[in-house]
C-alpha cells in the first residue's frame, strides 16, 4: 500500500467514523465498499473489524450510561450462535456478491410489514435479529441496513440506540476478525502501522460526531439516517450489478 492510499483511507476512516459518531450507521457502509475495492474480501474484512472495532468501542465507552444492557447480552448471545454455525461453512463470497448483499438488505427489511417487525425491541428481538445480522456480516462485512432498521423501528431514543447498538456491534465486529482473521484459510494479515493508524482514525472521528449527535433531534435522526441507508444501499447495488455484468 503506497503512503498517499494510506493517507487517504486514514481520513475516509476519520469521516466514516465521525459519520458513524452521529448516526450510529453509514459509516461502516461506506469504509467496507472502498476496501472491497482496494484490497482482496478477507483482507478488507480484517481490516474492516479492526476500524469498526475501534469505533463502537469507543462510542460504547462515551455513551456508557446510555446502553440497554440486557438488549446488548441477547445480540452477544445471537451472534456467537451465528459464528458457530457459519463456522461449518466457512463461506467468503466474491465482491459482486458482497456489495449485492449489502445493498438490497435494507430493501427486504423494510419490505417486511410493520406488524412482523415488534416495536419493542426486546432480548428475543434481538438474539434473533443479531443471529440473522451476524450471517450477513460473515458474509458481506456488516450487518448496517439490517440492524439500523430493527434499532429504528423501535422506541428507543438516539442516544440510547447509539450506546446500545455501539456496544452490539464491538462483539460482532470482534468476532468477525475472528472469523477472516484466524477461521478462514489465506485470509492474509493487515500491517500492523496501518492497524494503528485505522485505530487512531476511528477514535478521533467518534469522538467529533459525538459532539454532532449533541445538537440533533430525535425526529432528525431518524429521518437522515433512513436517507443515509437508502442512498448508499442503492449505490451498493448498482456497483454490485456492474461488477457482476463484468465478471459474467
Amino acid at each position: 500500500m503506497t503512503v498517499l492510499t494510506a493517507a487517504g483511507l486514514t481520513g475516509l476512516m476519520i469521516l466514516t467514523a465521525l459519520l458513524s459518531g452521529v448516526f450510529g450507521m453509514a459509516g461502516g457502509l461506506i469504509l467496507i465498499g472502498v476496501l472491497l475495492v482496494l484490497m482482496p474480501l478477507p483482507q478488507a474484512m480484517v481490516l474492516h473489524a479492526i476500524t469498526q472495532m475501534a469505533s463502537n468501542g469507543w462510542r460504547a465507552v462515551l455513551w456508557r450510561q446510555h446502553i440497554e444492557w440486557r438488549i446488548a447480552a441477547a445480540s452477544v448471545a445471537g451472534s456467537l450462535a451465528a459464528v458457530a454455525l457459519w463456522s461449518a461453512w466457512l463461506w467468503v463470497p466474491d465482491k459482486a456478491v458482497a456489495l449485492l448483499l449489502l445493498g438490497v438488505s435494507p430493501f427486504i427489511v423494510r419490505g417486511i410489514p410493520e406488524r412482523v417487525l415488534p416495536k419493542v425491541l426486546g432480548p428475543g428481538t434481538m438474539l434473533v435479529g443479531s443471529a440473522v445480522c451476524m450471517m450477513l456480516m460473515l458474509t458481506a462485512g456488516v450487518t448496517g441496513p439490517l440492524l439500523d432498521t430493527l434499532f429504528l423501528r423501535s422506541t428507543l431514543d438516539r442516544k440510547r440506540i447509539i450506546a446500545t447498538k455501539a456496544a452490539c456491534q464491538l462483539f460482532s465486529h470482534g468476532l468477525k476478525l475472528v472469523y477472516f482473521g484466524a477461521l478462514v484459510a489465506g485470509a492474509g494479515t493487515v500491517e500492523p502501522w496501518m492497524a494503528g493508524l485505522a485505530i487512531a482514525a476511528s477514535m478521533i472521528g467518534t469522538s467529533l460526531g459525538k459532539l454532532l449527535l449533541e445538537r440533533l433531534t430525535d425526529t432528525s435522526f431518524r429521518l437522515w439516517s433512513n436517507r443515509l441507508i437508502t442512498t448508499i444501499a442503492a449505490y451498493y447495488v448498482g456497483y454490485g450489478l456492474l461488477l457482476l455484468v463484468h465478471v459474467v
